[in-house]
């Protein structure tokens, strides 16, 4: 991925996602100074999309996509006044778009700086 490809596909299934979360949680690699994740460009459409499920909150995941980068995985968050706690809510793919067979997709298309 380089800038003139950002910010590449929007649209995540939620399994994807998943497996991006636990490629994180599982991933013991000690960062030297020089490659720490200082900080992710996020696109507008990831934002707007979000919001646009008029939920409370918004959910932001740390995942390590299938390129081996950092990434923010985004997700509505509402509050279940039964549960007592913020749950997921999660989009539906576009019409147009590689997820239209996913039942729920989240939101990335972000990069990691550096190296973007």
């Amino acid at each position: 991925m380089n800038e003139e490809t950002f910010p590449g596909p929007i649209q995540i299934p939620l399994e994807t996602a998943e497996k991006w979360e636990k490629r994180y949680q599982g991933d013991t690699t000690i960062e030297d100074a020089n490659r720490k994740v200082k900080a992710f460009l996020i696109p507008r459409e990831s934002l707007e999309k979000v919001l646009a499920l008029e939920t409370e909150a918004v959910w932001a995941y740390i995942g390590i996509n299938d390129n081996k980068e950092r990434t923010l995985i985004f997700n509505g968050a509402k509050y279940d006044a039964e549960k007592k706690k913020y749950i997921n809510v999660y989009g539906k793919a576009d019409k147009n778009d590689d997820c239209e067979a996913a039942d729920d997709i989240v939101y990335d298309g972000t990069r990691p700086s550096p190296p973007f």
